[in-house]
């Protein structure tokens, strides 16, 4: 799969509502011993050789595409914990939708990780101080022409917390262990228009029994994430 597609246009499309097809149980999930902060210092300090699963979603706009970048950060916990967002309904982009913090790249910023640590900051409240990045991940561009960065970040247990009200309606915690194991990663496709659309969920339920359902780019980039780390040297 080297694409996903962007379902902004189909009518009152419903992501939750199309079943699943089956995970991806026959694949192993990244051992305990290589979610800790060390490993994964190590793992971009010694990369394999790998290619991302998911690249792109099929475009449905014209206007030229805009560099971004989201901090997928990871809370240093007893495990590590990964930091998400539930976007506000009236967003223009993604509505609703699970997303990690990040936004458009400004023309100050001097690179992507720049870019995750300023949105993170304006989006949450996460002070810079308490976030140390790790690497990058490969670009994931959206049907909206997004070009995303995703920026890999450890992030300070007791970081402040002071989602912004226009863009963030909730902000949450799932294990990357749970995100790291492909028993996890539903496959859904539909068919609108004669076209075949395939994507990723990865449904999760939290202590207080809330399902967040993650999907669309967000479970893209993190199955690349979990191609990273489970390539072999």
């Amino acid at each position: 799969m080297t694409a996903a597609t962007s379902f902004a246009k189909i009518p009152n499309f419903d992501a939750r509502a199309v079943p699943s097809e089956g995970t991806d149980g026959h694949l192993p999930a990244v051992p305990a011993a290589g979610l800790t902060a060390h490993s994964l210092r190590q793992r971009w300090a010694q990369p394999p050789q790998w290619q991302p699963e998911i690249s792109f979603e099929h475009r449905f706009t014209e206007r030229a595409p805009a560099q971004a970048a989201v901090l997928v950060g990871l809370v240093q916990r007893n495990e590590l914990m990964v930091l998400l967002t539930q976007r506000t309904v009236h967003m223009k982009n993604h509505s609703g939708q699970v997303a990690f913090a990040g936004g458009k790249s400004d023309p100050e910023d001097a690179d992507a990780a720049a870019t995750a640590v300023r949105e993170a900051h304006e989006e949450v409240g996460v002070l810079p101080s308490q976030i140390t990045v790790i690497g990058n991940l490969p670009t994931y561009t959206t049907g909206t022409a997004f070009v995303i960065t995703p920026v890999v970040a450890l992030v300070a247990p007791d970081y402040r917390l002071a989602p912004s009200a226009g863009e963030v309606a909730q902000v949450f915690e799932v294990p990357l262990a749970f995100l790291m194991n492909p028993a996890n990663h539903h496959r859904h496709t539909v068919e609108w228009e004669g076209i075949r659309r395939d994507w990723f969920s990865m449904p999760y339920t939290d202590a207080e029994g809330e399902q967040r359902f993650i999907w669309g780019a967000t479970a893209g980039m993190i199955r690349n994430f979990y191609r990273f780390l489970s390539a072999n040297h």
